[in-house]
C-alpha cells in the first residue's frame, strides 16, 4: 500500500511528502488509453449526474482524521471528504483550494492566504480561518501522534487577521511551505475542540468541506460515500463512491470482470495478459503511466549484519533488477536508482549503480568476512549463518513476486532468505512501525514536492517515525535541511543530487523499481482526462450518461 490519494491530488507534508516535482517534460509519463468500445458506448452521452463507482482495494482504512493518517486507503478517502488551503491542479502546479489565493512576501518568509467565503462542513457549520488555526495548532500539538509535524514546526507564528485571512510567518524561507497547507491542516474546530483527537468520532465518522460526505464504514468491508450537493465547486456528478476492502488482486479481479467493482489497479500479468479480450476492452478501460513511487527492499540498520556497507553493496549486486522489472512487472516500469521519479528535474541519472553482479557479490561478503565453513552452502561468520527474513505486507503480488526473485538470488551466493507475508494493520502497527523486522519491501508514493526530510533525516520523534530503517547520516542531515531552506530550485536541485550520491553509496535501501501505475475503469464513465497528475485529479467531473447509469436510487 502506498501513501497518497489517486481520486484527488492532495498535498501532504510528510508520509507523502515523498516527493517529487514534475516540472519537466511528462513525455515519459503520459498516460495511454488503451480500450476497444462496443458501439452503444461510442457516444459519450451528456453530462448526468447520478450512479455510484465501486473502487477495489487490498486494504481497510485505519483513520480518517488526517494528522493521523498514514496509508493509502486512508488517504482514498480523506482527499473526498476534506479540503486542503491548497492542492495540485492536473498539470502539477499549486492552486487553490479552500483559499482563492495567497499573497508571498518576496523575502518568502511570509503568506497570507485569503480564503473562500460561505464554504460549509457536511453538518452546515461554516469554514473560517479559525478552522486553519485549530487544525494548525493540532499538528504542532506534541501529544497529538502525527508523522506531520516537522513542516509545520518551521512556522514563527500564525496568526487569524479576519475570518477569512490567515497568515503564516516562517523563521527562515522554506521550500515547502506553500505546499505543506494540503488537506493535514484544516479540521472542524466545532467538532473537536476540547477533544482528545485520537478518540474522536470523526476517526471513524469524519466531517469535511470536501465533495463527498461520510455514510458508513463497515471495518474489513467497505467505506460509503455520497455526494455533497453544496460542494463549493460544484455538485459532484456520481452520486455515490463505494470503496470495498477486497485483500486479494485475483479475488478483486474477477469481482472486477463480473461488473461487481468498477475500478482497480490491474497487475502486470492482468494489464498484459488477462485483459486484452475484446469483451474486456468493451467493457472497461485501461491506463498506464510511470507511477508517483518506488519499490524498495529496507535494511534494518539497527541489526548487526546490515551496519557493513560491504553487505549491502553485496546485496544490492547480487540482486537482479532489471529480472524483476522483466519478470515481475513484464515491463510496465523501470529499475529504480534513487528516490526521485526519473525524468523529473531532481532526478539524478549519475548516481553509482549495481548492475546484477553475483561474483562481485561474493567477493563483497567474503571480504567482510563471510564464508562457507561448513559447506552446508550458506555463508556463516563466527557461528552464525547468514540468513534473514524480509517481510512485506499481503495482498502485493509484486512486492511478493519480488521477494522470491530476491530469495533464490541470495541463495545462489550464500545467503538464506525467508519470507514472511503480513496483513496490512499488523504489517505497519507491530512491525514497522516497532521496528520489529530485519529487511522489508514496501514502497514510498511521492508527493510533487522533493522534500524528504521525514523519511531520511535522522530526528527522533515521539511518535511514527518514517525513518524506520533508522539510518543516519549527519551530511544527509544537513543537507535535507539545506534543501528545504533554500528557494533557488537550481541550488535546492544540487543538494538533492548529492543527497542521491550518497544514498547510491551507502544503500540503506537497495531501490529496486518504480513501476506503471495501470488503472482499469468500467467505460461507463466518461469525462476522465489524463494529465501529468495522473486520472484522478477532475474525479468530481467524470459522470455517467442517463442511459447508461447502473445504481439508480
Amino acid at each position: 500500500m502506498d501513501k497518497i490519494p489517486k481520486m484527488k491530488i492532495t498535498i501532504l507534508s510528510a508520509f507523502l511528502t515523498l516527493l517529487l516535482l514534475m516540472l519537466g517534460s511528462c513525455d515519459s509519463c503520459q498516460e495511454r488509453k488503451e480500450t476497444v468500445k462496443e458501439p452503444a458506448l461510442e457516444e459519450p452521452g451528456e453530462p448526468a449526474y447520478g450512479d455510484t463507482i465501486v473502487v477495489g482495494s487490498i486494504g481497510d482504512a485505519s483513520n480518517l482524521l488526517p494528522p493521523l493518517a498514514s496509508d493509502s486507503a486512508s488517504f482514498d478517502i480523506i482527499g473526498l471528504v476534506y479540503n486542503g488551503i491548497v492542492k495540485y491542479d492536473k498539470d502539477l502546479k499549486i492552486v487553490g483550494d479552500l483559499a482563492e489565493s495567497w499573497d508571498i512576501s518576496p523575502d518568502g518568509l511570509e503568506i497570507i492566504f485569503h480564503l473562500r467565503k460561505g464554504v460549509k462542513w457536511h453538518d452546515g457549520v461554516e469554514f473560517t480561518a479559525e478552522d486553519v488555526m485549530f487544525g494548525y495548532r493540532k499538528i504542532i500539538d506534541p501529544n497529538t501522534p502525527t508523522a506531520y509535524a516537522s513542516s509545520f514546526e518551521e512556522v514563527k507564528e500564525a496568526e487569524i487577521l479576519d475570518k477569512y485571512t490567515f497568515k503564516v510567518t516562517y523563521k527562515e524561507p522554506f521550500a515547502p511551505g506553500l505546499a505543506s497547507w494540503g488537506n493535514l491542516v484544516v479540521l472542524p474546530q466545532h467538532l473537536l475542540e476540547g477533544e482528545d483527537i485520537t478518540k474522536s468520532p470523526l476517526t471513524r465518522s469524519p466531517v469535511g468541506t470536501g465533495p463527498y460526505r461520510f455514510v458508513e464504514w463497515k471495518t474489513g468491508e467497505k467505506i460509503v460515500l455520497e455526494y455533497n450537493p453544496d460542494y463549493f465547486e460544484g455538485r459532484p456528478h456520481i452520486d455515490r463512491y463505494l470503496y470495498r476492502f477486497i485483500p486479494e488482486q485475483a479475488t478483486m479481479f474477477l469481482e472486477l470482470k463480473a461488473e461487481r467493482i468498477d475500478e482497480m489497479g490491474l497487475t502486470p500479468l492482468q494489464y498484459r495478459r488477462q485483459t486484452n479480450s475484446p469483451d474486456f476492452l468493451q467493457k472497461f478501460n485501461k491506463y498506464r503511466y510511470l507511477s508517483f513511487g518506488y519499490t524498495y527492499l529496507g535494511y534494518n540498520l539497527l541489526e548487526p549484519k546490515f551496519q557493513d556497507i560491504r553487505v549491502r553493496h553485496a546485496i544490492s549486486s547480487a540482486i537482479n533488477k532489471q529480472d524483476i522489472v522483466d519478470g515481475v512487472l513484464l515491463g510496465l516500469g523501470r529499475v529504480a536508482t534513487g528516490p526521485f521519479k526519473p525524468d523529473t528535474i531532481w532526478y539524478n541519472p549519475e548516481v553509482k549503480r549495481y548492475p546484477y553482479d553475483p561474483e562481485k557479490a561474493r567477493a563483497l561478503l567474503e571480504e567482510a568476512g563471510w564464508v562457507d565453513t561448513d559447506g552446508d552452502g550458506i555463508l556463516d561468520k563466527e557461528g552464525e549463518p547468514f540468513s534473514f527474513t524480509i517481510i512485506t505486507n499481503q495482498g502485493n503480488e509484486q512486492r511478493k513476486k519480488s521477494a522470491e526473485i530476491i530469495q533464490r538470488n541470495l541463495k545462489e551466493i550464500g545467503i538464506e532468505v525467508k519470507i514472511h507475508i503480513i496483513e496490512w494493520a499488523a504489517f505497519i502497527n507491530d512491525f514497522i512501525d516497532k521496528k520489529n523486522f530485519e529487511a522489508v519491501i514496501l514502497g514510498w508514493s511521492l508527493d510533487p514536492d522533493p522534500d524528504q526530510y521525514d523519511i531520511w533525516h535522522s530526528r527522533k520523534t515521539k511518535f511514527k517515525e518514517f525513518n524506520f530503517i533508522s539510518y543516519k547520516n549527519p551530511e544527509v542531515d544537513d543537507l535535507l535541511v539545506k534543501a528545504r531552506h533554500t528557494m533557488d530550485p537550481e541550488e535546492r536541485r544540487k543538494y538533492y543530487f548529492r543527497f542521491q550520491e550518497i544514498l547510491a553509496e551507502e544503500q540503506p535501501y537497495t531501490f529496486l523499481y518504480v513501476a506503471e501505475s495501470l488503472p482499469a475503469i468500467h467505460s461507463r464513465f466518461k469525462g476522465i482526462e489524463p494529465a501529468p497528475a495522473g486520472i484522478g485529479y477532475n474525479f468530481i467531473e467524470w459522470y455517467v450518461p442517463k442511459h447508461l447509469q447502473k445504481y439508480t436510487k
